[in-house]
């Protein structure tokens, strides 16, 4: 009986105590001994004189009737001390992750010839291809930023909002290989100051959002012993140039003050040690990246300065903010269990009831 009792088969999932379950190897025993004692009896109530029909009465084709019920109720009460449960699962991801503005040069200076896995290409598209192999992940050294907010700005004379913070990735990076050299020729200087500054407002913007949202359910949590399912660990912004500031309102300097101020680790690459065709020769390039300014931007927040001379160093370099700048995700499990084992307590006794009745009145026995 015990091997007819398959989870699959039954309206809940599991029992909270199996081990009762035992019990059901009882029953059968149980029914031996009532059958035995009620082989004594000898006459069906009402009347003797239906002694000579009793092999073709109804109430004596039934004479076992309560012995099948007996056995139903005492294995409908074990299934009820075995306490059927239903289970109900959730779970809950808790991000305590990074919010981060890629800020990208794309003045004209980035065109220049750059080599990326055994190919030469431009700077622009090296550095959107390791950008994105840093947001999704590839198979070698970036393990991707899954659950981190992260946004991207570009840049020649203007700051452009490429993407707003997102955690999910997927737009995010059609966006990152869609950025180009402006064709506007009053956009091919370089205004780092201004996408700095610009990508450090996008940042505190969305950190104060945050707060605010947060606040509104800050006593349910408290109640509940729950941790928000996104809060910013730290704010970074990861600047890349191959050029030096000539434009804008907003000096290097300056908006490196309102990182500081604002909580935000400023990391600056500068990309360069490229090459450019000159009637057939290769020409190196790259000498005009503010090393110094660059390098006092990023000591100012607690950031760094990396200089990469090639596509493999820039995507080292990633590799080295990826690991200073980690992501939490803490995932828990809490499980509800509601117990269904009334039916079958119910059933148990209402057939020791019905099993009863029979047995004293309409197939009652006399010795």
């Amino acid at each position: 009986m015990i091997g007819l009792l398959s989870m699959d088969a039954l309206p809940f999932d599991r029992f909270g105590s199996p081990l009762m379950l035992l019990l059901l190897a009882g029953v059968p025993v149980a029914v031996l001994v009532a059958w035995a004692r009620s082989r004594r009896s000898r006459v069906l109530y009402p009347g003797a004189g239906l002694a000579r029909l009793a092999g073709t009465s109804v109430r004596a084709r039934l004479i076992h009737l309560p012995l099948l019920i007996r056995a139903l109720a005492l294995a409908s009460l074990v299934v009820a001390l075995a306490r059927p449960q239903d289970v109900q699962g959730l779970v809950r991801t808790t991000t305590e992750g990074i919010a981060m503005q890629l800020v990208i040069d794309r003045s004209r200076s980035m065109t220049e010839g750059i080599e990326i896995d055994g190919a030469r290409t431009t700077r622009l598209e090296a550095v959107k291809q390791i950008a994105q192999e840093f947001i999704a992940g590839n198979s070698d050294d970036l393990p991707g930023r899954a659950g981190d907010m992260i946004g991207v700005i570009a840049f020649g004379s203007f700051a452009d909002t490429i993407s707003p913070l997102a955690r999910e990735h997927a737009a995010l990076l059609e966006l990152v290989g869609d950025v180009d050299i402006s064709p506007l020729q009053a956009d091919q200087g370089t205004a780092i100051g201004e996408a700095v500054a610009l990508a450090a407002a996008r940042l505190r913007e969305a950190e104060q959002e945050i707060a605010r949202g947060l606040g509104d359910r800050a006593s349910r949590d408290r109640e509940a012993d729950e941790k928000p399912d996104f809060a910013i660990k730290s704010k970074a912004i990861v600047l890349l140039t191959d050029g030096r500031n000539n434009r804008g309102e907003i000096g290097p300097i300056a908006a490196a003050d309102l990182c500081k101020q604002w909580g935000i680790t400023l990391y600056t690459i500068g990309i360069g040690g490229g090459s450019v065709e000159i009637r057939g020769f290769l020409v190196p390039t790259g000498g005009s990246i503010d090393k110094r300014t660059m390098t006092e931007m990023a000591e100012m927040t607690g950031g760094r300065f990396f200089m990469a001379d090639n596509a493999d160093a820039l995507r080292e370099i990633y590799g080295v903010i990826d690991e200073l700048e980690t992501t939490e995700i803490e995932t828990s499990e809490s499980v509800d269990y509601t117990e269904r084992f009334v039916p079958f307590a119910a059933a148990g006794l209402a057939l020791l009831a019905f099993e009863s009745l029979l047995s004293s009145t309409w197939l009652r026995r006399s010795l």
